[in-house]
């Protein structure tokens, strides 16, 4: 028995000493690399008679104090960028609400989306086009704390084919209270 136990310590002590050595090294953990920056596509141009586009929707009370006429602003489809075009409706606004017949008065943004969607990016692609069109209005002279924004997403979208559904794409300028 002895010579049993003789054997198993000797072979333990063989197997340690081939285990021995250099002490293995866990394999490096390869470098984050940072994501490549891809660049927007941009956006087509506009010309403005393209009817899949929608609109900011102007209250007809907000119109008529404003002196606005039945011009739109438009977004493209999966869209919150406002046109260049757009900004002398939305500067008329911004004078309207703040020096105009409507000064002192809160304008509302109600952002709106077509169906087509997720129902979560709807509503958050309605905020992001009112919060655009409420930025465009700021930049043109009215005070932040004079609009508030919201979105409807597609709660109120009646659209069946891309006529109605360019409808669905808009932002409602409304008088909030």
């Amino acid at each position: 028995m002895r010579s049993l136990a003789k054997i198993m310590v000797a072979s333990l002590c063989v197997s340690l000493a081939a285990c021995g050595g250099e002490e293995k090294r866990p394999p490096a953990v390869p470098e984050v690399q940072p994501e490549p920056t891809v660049e927007p596509t941009p956006e087509p141009v506009d010309d403005g008679k393209d009817e899949k586009k929608s609109i900011i929707n102007i209250d007809p009370e907000i119109r008529k104090a404003c002196g606005i006429s039945d011009e739109d602003a438009y977004f493209a489809f999966d869209s919150a960028r406002v046109r260049d075009q757009d900004r002398q409706v939305l500067r008329k606004l911004a004078v309207c609400f703040s020096t105009g017949p409507l000064a002192g008065r809160q304008m509302g943004l109600v952002g709106h989306a077509d169906p087509r969607g997720e129902s979560e990016y709807n509503m958050l692609l309605g905020e992001r086009r009112a919060t655009n069109v409420k930025q465009v209005i700021v930049s043109e002279g009215l005070a932040p704390d004079k609009m508030s924004t919201s979105s409807r997403g597609e709660m109120d979208a009646t659209g069946t084919d891309e006529a109605s559904w360019a409808r669905d794409r808009r932002v409602d300028v409304v008088l909030a209270n």
